[in-house]
């Protein structure tokens, strides 16, 4: 692949390939945080939010609509969306959980654990976050929409197995991947910003009522460095006749003709 952290090309190669190989339904997309509200201004035809809105929209916005969409913490509904992307001010009421308590858990206990679960972005650095198309991001640190943080991407379970796979080609690691349940935005965005690793997450209630994710989709969250990873590892993968979707064998056939075709004289 391309160096992605150089070309300008690279980034909508990558959002090009990635759309290919795995069949996406919609195309992947950059977020970055900024330490000023003023840096959203030099960010060409970016949209500022005339509405209040849940994280789950703004990302949205981005995938769905193919929008580049700029916001500041007064942007968003509440601090469960504003605490895990690094923006607002701390409010020690809100590690409690009491306002999840008797909606999504029992006690207080349980939301308080909840709420201490969530990978979050620490306050206080940003004032404001971008989220745009893969495809329009330059790369170049010197133009006002350079290189993202993170890229994300929706895709079935079977697509997501796969990029997996690409990801595990070379350098081999066990992904080790939580399930924080309601607000599981924090295992994937927040978790990729706060961390700059590989991020899966099974979107939650929220981001399906106003995120509009649909029903079999999950959520990749991970810098554009391991997407390029994992297509090189894709790649070589389809060269050995494993390749996306997969076809199906048969629940009756003889498994040995089909395996002697992937693992021949391996036993």
């Amino acid at each position: 692949m391309t160096d992605v952290q150089t070309t300008p090309q690279a980034l909508a190669q990558l959002s090009s390939a990635l759309e290919s190989v795995l069949k996406l339904r919609v195309p992947p997309i950059g977020m970055k945080l900024l330490e000023s509200e003023a840096m959203l201004e030099v960010i060409p035809r970016v949209r500022r939010p005339k509405a209040v809105h849940t994280m789950d929209q703004i990302v949205a916005q981005a995938t769905r609509l193919g929008w580049t969409v700029g916001i500041t913490s007064e942007d968003l509904v509440g601090d469960q969306c504003r605490f895990v992307v690094g923006l607002g001010q701390d409010d020690p009421a809100w590690h409690t959980g009491q306002h999840m308590t008797g909606v999504w858990f029992a006690t207080v206990e349980d939301a308080t654990r909840h709420q201490a679960a969530m990978h979050r972005v620490p306050q206080g650095q940003y004032r404001a976050l971008v989220v745009a198309p893969l495809h329009k991001w330059s790369g170049r640190a010197e133009d006002a929409l350079g290189q993202p943080d993170i890229a994300l991407f929706y895709a079935t379970p079977g697509a997501m197995m796969y990029f997996i796979n690409g990801l595990q080609w070379s350098g081999y690691r066990n992904f080790q991947w939580g399930v924080v349940g309601e607000s599981s935005c924090a295992d994937s965005w927040g978790r990729a910003l706060k961390t700059r690793e590989p991020s899966l997450s099974i979107p939650c209630y929220a981001e399906r009522r106003y995120g509009g994710v649909l029903d079999d989709e999950m959520l990749m969250a991970l810098t554009a460095a391991d997407i390029a990873k994992a297509l090189d590892g894709m790649q070589a993968l389809a060269k050995n006749g494993l390749r996306y979707p997969f076809p199906q064998y048969g629940i009756q056939m003889d498994a040995r003709a089909g395996l002697g075709v992937s693992y021949p004289k391996k036993g």
